[in-house]
């Protein structure tokens, strides 16, 4: 199914779509869940397996979203998923993970992000995220939303090892993100973005397009 997109290689081999879906603002109104299911639906569908989701998106909803969405396909998905700092605690994480599963209606999550970094020591996020591994209630484990300081052991950045996860709740915009694939930029057009949008210089906000 996901022959045809080019590919992500994680640490330990495994292969992963290098272009997902995000799904934040979705499951946020009960009337419109079953239309943001059948685009999300036919992403994977065109070969979007990875699913980047979130306890705080919608509340859970975007998480029940996804596993409508998944129905009968679960195996052939690489859901990412991600724990507020509030509650990422030792247990805090563990118990957060075990509600997310129940809205994803899945036995793992395959990577499971602290969504940025709050004022609970990462020592108790990660003793959490590992008795999770252990427990097989996720594969892999990560953060999300670090800044230049939190990060810089992890320097790496322009397009290799990248994974993009634009969100898409119709159809036709699902269609468009994944034609994107067929662009082509030369290195006339990277430079040009660099220019247009220069690296921080040091700590900022994250940024929205």
């Amino acid at each position: 199914m996901t022959a045809d997109l080019p590919m992500v290689t994680l640490p330990g081999g495994e292969r992963v779509p290098a272009l997902g879906q995000g799904t934040w603002h979705m499951g946020e109104n009960r009337r419109r869940i079953a239309e943001e299911a059948a685009a999300v639906r036919l992403g994977i569908e065109l070969g979007m397996t990875l699913m980047d989701t979130a306890e705080m998106y919608g509340n859970g909803g975007a998480e029940e979203m996804v596993a409508q969405a998944a129905e009968g396909l679960r195996d052939e998905l690489f859901i990412v998923s991600k724990v507020y700092p509030h509650n990422a605690s030792r247990a805090g994480v563990v118990a957060a993970c075990e509600r997310s599963l129940a809205r994803l209606r899945t036995d793992r999550i395959d990577l499971y992000l602290l969504h940025w970094r709050g004022s609970i020591p990462l020592a108790e996020t990660l003793a959490g995220f590992e008795q999770l591994r252990r427990d097989s209630k996720i594969r892999h484990y990560g953060v999300s939303n670090f800044d230049r300081a939190d990060m810089a052991e992890w320097v790496a950045l322009r397009q290799q090892g990248m994974i993009v996860i634009p969100k898409a709740a119709r159809l036709e915009h699902v269609r468009d993100n994944r034609g994107a694939l067929d662009v082509v930029l030369t290195a006339e057009d990277l430079s040009a973005l660099d220019r247009a949008f220069p690296p921080s210089k040091g700590n900022s906000a994250l940024g929205m397009l």
